[in-house]
């Protein structure tokens, strides 16, 4: 019996991975164009809701087989721009809900879980350091795209529901920090865009038990390729890469350390003034240990610029 919850917890555990990495989207997010530039003033809201389901790939020793999830996400988001030091410069916030339905087999006993609620909010500040200094719509209109390079700092803060007496939570009960620097390059009516980062986590010190758990940075990369049909109708194709991320309990090492890769596709079109609806589509290439799950993205933004620009 002793041995069987033990298995137990330990599924829960590869479980609650999944649900941080579906809720969070940190490791493997597949978003082209996030440092293509923008004239300052502009403000971008929407909305999105992602469905992901899948296998998840455990370490093979263990008595765990059978692990899937079925995720659905929905999240707000708002995205300003404006200059700083010259510079092009953004700053967005996301908020997103879920709700999820997790289930594996421990030692053939049949485990599920469910979990729905608020997730972890989002910051992201973006700075253009190269390439395509702050302008006005106007100027912006007028300048052909040249190529340009940024950096970026996202923090997810635990703002979640998380309760300690649960193994498995929606929120994280840590902050996270992502640094990253990216490439955009625009040929003709193509572009071009690679991103490189890692994600920096504190410690969780109110986990299940009353324990402390801590992970390793998870570095990442993404590459992208993509064709502009006309204004704001495009398609690009992705290809990104996931390494690190080994979870410890009190100070023992769990074995998930994560040497994942992901591919996808996304379509961008306007739908009405103003408006634009995008379709995104990903899938695990190569999952070492965690979430080799199949995604879809629909969402819907609004643009407008400040009045006095």
């Amino acid at each position: 019996m002793r041995r069987l919850t033990g298995c137990a917890n330990l599924c829960a555990c590869f479980l609650a991975a999944l649900l941080f990495d579906a809720a969070t989207a940190h490791a493997q997010e597949l978003e082209p164009r996030t440092y293509s530039p923008s004239p300052v003033g502009t403000n971008f809201v929407g909305a999105s809701y992602s469905y992901l389901t899948g296998d998840v790939t455990t370490d093979p020793s263990l008595p765990v087989t059978n692990v899937q999830a079925h995720i659905n996400t929905l999240a707000l988001a708002y995205v300003h721009t404006f200059s700083l030091a010259g510079r092009s410069s953004s700053l967005g916030f996301v908020l997103p809900a879920m709700s999820a339905n997790l289930s594996g087999n421990v030692i053939d006993a049949p485990t599920e879980i469910h979990r729905g609620g608020a997730g972890d909010a989002r910051l992201r500040f973006a700075l253009n350091l190269i390439g395509n200094p702050a302008m006005s719509p106007e100027e912006f209109a007028k300048r052909p795209s040249t190529p340009s390079l940024g950096v970026s700092l996202t923090m997810s803060a635990p703002t979640g529901v998380y309760e300690p007496t649960r193994l498995v939570n929606v929120g994280t009960n840590r902050w996270s920090f992502k640094p990253e620097v990216g490439l955009s390059y625009p040929w003709g009516r193509w572009f071009f865009e690679a991103s490189a980062g890692a994600w920096f986590f504190t410690t969780n010190h109110d986990y299940y038990g009353g324990r402390r758990r801590s992970q390793d940075p998870i570095f990442t990369a993404q590459l992208y390729g993509g064709y502009t049909f006309g204004p704001g109708m495009w398609l690009a194709g992705a290809v990104g890469y996931a390494e690190g991320g080994q979870t410890s309990v009190n100070g023992v090492d769990d074995r998930n350390r994560q040497s994942n890769a992901r591919y996808g596709l996304t379509f961008s079109a306007p739908i009405a003034p103003g408006w634009s609806a995008k379709v995104a589509i990903s899938n695990g290439l190569v999952t070492r240990i965690g979430g080799d799950y199949k995604s879809i993205t629909l969402a819907v933004q609004y643009r407008w610029f400040d009045r006095n620009r």
